[in-house]
């Protein structure tokens, strides 16, 4: 009798359908997946759509710890020993569309399927990175730069094709959260790069190329561009 041939694993195919232990989900602008606090019970998969992870403090003060696009997964802190809570607070900016997936279902798939494992292996990593590089950039950089390499993430530059973007709206406090400064310097800043023809900015940011290659360079005009810059990793300028 001719043995049963084992159908190989679809990546793509598990992440945009719904199935046993996972449903699309749709997040309108402002509402949250889940909330600091929740029971971590499942992980999201972002398939359309921008969102942002905060996190409050005991006294009460918002931060953005980072924005996500689609192909990220958040929560993953479900997949730790026991479910816990949420540490964080995960919420559209734009509307968007996830995959829902449970964390049982989750945990047997990257038990099982090898291909979904090395997957979610390489998004775990280039998190991390990221979180690293954000770390560096908060130490070591002034906030301008550090402004401007949240514009250059948000716009996704260093993907192929991208020469300029609009990045989805954002509240200049959320960009003031995320830099860590007052939204009076980001306006500074904002007009600052307006004027030297690096974004347009009018309700919707559009992001050019030129602020790429200034802050690459570190040629940004006045006192603060003799400071370091760490911009993206590797994995993102690739």
């Amino acid at each position: 009798m001719a043995e049963l041939r084992t159908l190989e694993f679809d990546n793509a195919s598990f992440l945009s359908s719904t199935g046993r232990g996972r449903r699309i989900v749709h997040v309108r602008p402002g509402l949250p997946f889940f909330s600091q606090g929740d029971n971590a019970e499942a992980i999201f998969y972002l398939q359309k759509g921008r969102a942002k992870l905060t996190i409050v403090s005991t006294n009460g003060k918002e931060a953005t710890i980072t924005l996500l696009s689609p192909g990220d997964f958040v929560g993953e802190e479900s997949l730790a020993v026991g479910a816990g809570i949420r540490m964080a607070t995960a919420t559209a900016i734009t509307s968007c569309t996830a995959l829902r997936i449970e964390r049982a279902e989750m945990i047997r798939v990257v038990h099982e399927e090898h291909d979904f494992s090395d997957l979610f292996l390489s998004f775990l990593l280039a998190r991390s990175m990221r979180t690293q590089a954000d770390l560096v950039d908060q130490l070591f950089n002034s906030s301008e730069k550090r402004l401007a390499r949240i514009l250059l993430l948000m716009a996704e530059f260093g993907k192929p094709g991208r020469s300029e973007a609009l990045i989805p709206k954002i509240s200049q406090e959320t960009l003031a959260e995320m830099i860590g400064t007052t939204r009076s310097r980001v306006n500074f800043f904002m007009n600052r790069f307006r004027k030297l023809g690096l974004i347009e900015y009018n309700g919707r940011i559009r992001v050019h190329k030129s602020l790429l290659n200034v802050i690459l360079m570190d040629q940004l005009p006045g006192p603060n561009a003799a400071n370091p810059l760490i911009l993206v990793s590797p994995t993102e300028t690739s």
